[in-house]
């Protein structure tokens, strides 16, 4: 099967467009080497997704002709991202809702600790 249809079947990706986009620009690595959309993809094989400042790893499972539910996922593909990166994507994400009002100004010394110890 190829790569592309692979990564949207098991919804990695939205559209099997933005698969072959995610490939082409070099952000699927298969042995640390790059691959075309149309790399054909075996079971038994890891492949890694480049999602900046992440990168996770996933290993094939099973082939599959269609594109699958989301509870039947875990069937066809094993996550085997550490789960470090899971915690390290979770900081970025609550550092990305931390917003201060326009006009307010820099934070004082105390709001500035009160904010380092919510992100520890």
């Amino acid at each position: 099967m190829r790569i592309d249809k692979y990564l949207w079947a098991v919804r990695l990706f939205k559209t099997r467009t933005l698969a072959a986009d995610a490939c082409k620009s070099g952000k699927i690595l298969i042995c640390d080497v790059q691959v075309k959309p149309s790399r054909e993809i075996q079971v038994g094989e890891t492949f890694m997704i480049k999602h900046p400042p992440v990168l996770f790893t996933y290993k094939v499972k099973a082939e599959l002709n269609n594109r699958v539910g989301a509870k039947l996922v875990p069937d066809y593909m094993e996550d085997q991202t550490p789960p470090e990166i899971h915690e390290k994507l979770k900081l970025i994400a609550l550092e990305k809702n931390v917003i201060r009002d326009r006009g307010t100004g820099r934070p004082t010394k105390r709001e500035r600790r009160d904010l380092d110890d919510l992100m520890q």
